[in-house]
């Protein structure tokens, strides 16, 4: 019984502040950051690159900032403009001739500050950059570094090899014909009997 009267009391206590509170009159946010992805249905074939174009020109004409990806698009504004401007889309779209048209929409509205939806991306950049600085200093630390002798000892290794442009001369060898024989050089001596012979043969002849 206790615990219903107090549900009792609060139901009460929230009916009295409703009742009171102008809700014809609630302001829309004064800034919001709306992504949306407008898809055509019963198109002739399944790209709708050419009805993607048509919301960009509409995009492109407006005041708002605004920012195309594969997935859709991001547009920044006031509440009531931004949404006006989604109808749009929808009304250009039905102009050229899609009779159905489904739209996800995702909207983010905050009071502690204004932000930029391009600080975002910017934000969590400067993060993944500073994790690449980190990884950098600890690489580094794990290098043990050289003593003097081994510095110089890469130094000296690291010199090109002088290469010197003469080649070599190869020094043919020429075989000297072999000697004759001191017989064969020397002339052999006829005999007298040789001489004579030859004599007595020319007298006869």
């Amino acid at each position: 019984d206790g615990f219903l009267f107090l549900v009792h009391i609060a139901s009460s206590i929230f009916t009295v502040g409703a009742a009171k509170m102008d809700f014809a009159n609630l302001p829309t946010p004064p800034v919001c950051v709306a992504d949306f992805c407008l898809i055509p249905i019963g198109t002739p074939t399944a790209s709708v690159s050419n009805e993607v174009a048509a919301v960009q020109r509409l995009m492109k004409s407006s005041d708002l900032e605004y920012s195309m990806h594969s997935a859709g698009t991001t547009v920044e504004g006031s509440w009531d403009a931004v949404m006006k401007l989604i109808g749009q889309a929808h009304s250009l779209v039905h102009q050229n001739g899609v009779v159905r048209i489904q739209s996800d929409i995702r909207v983010g509205t905050r009071t502690d500050k204004k932000q930029h939806f391009s600080e975002k991306v910017t934000k969590v950049e400067s993060i993944l950059a500073a994790d690449g600085k980190i990884e950098n200093k600890v690489v580094e630390e794990e290098v043990p570094e050289k003593e003097v002798g081994e510095e110089v000892a890469d130094k000296e290794a690291e010199k090109p090899v002088p290469v010197s442009d003469e080649q070599p001369t190869k020094v043919a060898e020429v075989a000297s014909p072999p000697q004759e024989s001191a017989a064969i050089q020397q002339k052999q001596p006829q005999t007298p009997g040789a001489k004579a012979t030859w004599a007595n043969i020319a007298k006869h002849s």
